[in-house]
C-alpha cells in the first residue's frame, strides 16, 4: 500500500452554517482518489451548549490494518532498521485492525472545552492520495525533497503588505 503525504487540517467556525458542503467535497475528492480522509473528528456545541460529536474515516478496517502496519514500519524502521520495521508493522496493524482512531473520545471533550458556544472544531487527517505518483517520479528521477510547504492567501496579502511597508519606508 502506497501512502501520499498526510497533512492535519484543524479548523475553526463561529456560528457554523453547516449544509452538508464540506462532506459532499471530501466524498468528491475521496470518488476521484484525489485525497481521503485518515480520521477526522468534528465537534459543535450548539447556542445552548449542547455537544454534537460526528467522527470518520474513509479507511475500511482492511485498509486501516494495512495503514497501520506501513506507518508502523516506518517508525519501526526509524528505531531500530529492518528488524524495527518488522515489530512496527506489526504492532500499527494490531493497533489500527478495527479501524483508525488518532481522535479519541477523551480528546473530543478536550475538543469541547476549549470551544464556545454556537461553535464548531474540526480536526482532519487527510492523505494526498494525487501526490503519490508525483512522488514517485520525483524519486525514479533521483530527486528527493529538500523542503515543503502550503502558501495561503493570507500569506501572500501579509506579503503585499510587507512589500507596501518596504516600499514606503525606502520612498520617505
Amino acid at each position: 500500500m502506497a501512502i501520499g503525504p498526510v497533512q492535519l487540517l484543524v479548523l475553526g467556525f463561529q456560528q457554523p452554517d453547516f449544509r452538508g458542503e464540506i462532506l459532499a467535497e471530501l466524498d468528491r475528492l475521496k470518488e476521484n482518489d484525489v485525497v481521503r480522509v485518515i480520521d477526522a473528528l468534528a465537534v459543535y456545541k450548539d447556542a445552548k451548549g449542547e455537544v454534537t460529536v460526528l467522527e470518520r474515516s474513509d479507511l475500511s478496517d482492511e485498509e486501516a490494518a494495512e495503514f497501520g502496519a506501513v506507518v508502523g514500519a516506518l517508525i519501526g524502521a526509524g528505531m531500530a532498521g529492518a528488524e524495527g520495521a518488522e515489530a512496527g508493522a506489526e504492532l500499527g496493524a494490531e493497533a489500527t485492525a478495527e479501524g483508525v482512531d488518532i481522535f479519541d473520545e477523551e480528546e473530543a471533550w478536550d475538543v469541547v472545552a476549549e470551544i464556545p458556544e454556537d461553535t464548531a472544531a474540526a480536526l482532519i487527517l487527510l492523505e494526498h492520495r494525487w501526490a503519490i505518483p508525483l512522488r514517485d517520479a520525483i524519486v525514479r528521477a533521483g530527486g528527493f525533497r529538500i523542503s515543503d510547504g502550503f502558501i495561503h492567501p493570507l500569506d501572500l496579502v501579509a506579503i503585499g503588505v510587507l512589500a507596501a511597508d518596504e516600499a514606503a519606508a525606502t520612498s520617505s
